[in-house]
């Protein structure tokens, strides 16, 4: 009998059957309508900007919506859809039929890719939305701050969007990866929590162990730094002018990193579940 081939083709329809059911979970449109509330009423939050510029205010509470209710999306969507497929038993069913593991684990991880990706690309489209008919409506009120035209750059914050989503797709895998091998949905969305606070703040342990000096505080900075990514390198939203952009080399490191982790998560799930019981 010849091997069966890992097929593309597979991958695709378990990652659209993911999106499809993912769609259908009050859960995602619960986090969607609640991100979008969040971006479209940012301008009734003005008191709150503590002296900081309005477009950069609005900006930061887009992305803030996006990186918070995103995260809470990729975490809970992606331990729900996984486990779904256990306690169902259709994962059973489906692996009975000529469909490898790997495919399987890869094709939930580009449904979540998919689903991420709807979400961060429309909040993204609104935000520069709103971004530009607020800036449109300063212009025309203050037009001496505005004697060289519009100051944000748009192409700035669809790359910030796609820095987010990317954010998001290596915390899918990581999730992914603990639920592979996590016998509870509960322990895969803590786990996934946990691993979202020390991605988020890695940057300080490595600071504090860095100014230690300690032979184990340089060991344990270096164990921190390979095992988690540092999301803080995703941060864009820090300007939105054109000026500001990094660098097209820059941009590519970023990439690579993050796709490395995303590779690394994705291989690791694989393995792991290949030794699972069903």
């Amino acid at each position: 009998m010849r091997p069966v081939r890992f097929s593309l083709a597979r991958v695709g329809l378990i990652a659209g059957n993911t999106v499809r059911e993912a769609a259908r979970q009050r859960l995602f449109n619960l986090f969607v309508v609640l991100a979008l509330m969040l971006v479209l009423g940012a301008r009734w939050f003005r008191d709150f900007s503590f002296g900081a510029p309005e477009l950069r205010f609005l900006a930061d509470c887009g992305f803030g919506a996006m990186a918070f209710f995103g995260s809470a999306l990729t975490i809970t969507a992606t331990a729900q859809l996984f486990f779904s497929e256990i306690e169902n038993r259709t994962a059973l069913t489906l692996l009975a039929k000529p469909v490898w593991r790997a495919e399987f684990i890869v094709g939930k991880l580009v449904g979540v890719a998919g689903l991420t990706l709807l979400f961060c690309g429309l909040l993204t489209v609104l935000l520069a939305a709103v971004l530009w008919t607020r800036e449109g409506a300063l212009m025309q009120e203050f037009p001496d701050n505005f004697a060289q035209g519009r100051v944000v750059s748009y192409a700035m914050v669809a790359g910030a969007g796609a820095m987010q989503w990317l954010k998001l797709l290596i915390l899918g895998a990581l999730v992914l990866l603990v639920a592979s091998f996590a016998q509870t949905q509960t322990f895969a969305i803590v786990t996934g929590f946990l691993v979202l606070v020390i991605c988020h703040l890695q940057h300080l342990a490595l600071a504090a162990y860095e100014r230690s000096g300690s032979l184990f505080g340089m060991t344990a900075s270096a164990a921190i730094a390979w095992m988690f990514p540092n999301f803080q390198v995703f941060a864009w939203a820090d300007s939105l002018a054109a000026a500001d952009f990094p660098g097209w080399g820059q941009v590519a490191r970023v990439v690579s990193y993050g796709l490395g982790y995303v590779g690394l998560g994705t291989a690791l799930a694989v393995f792991c579940f290949r030794k699972r019981e069903i």
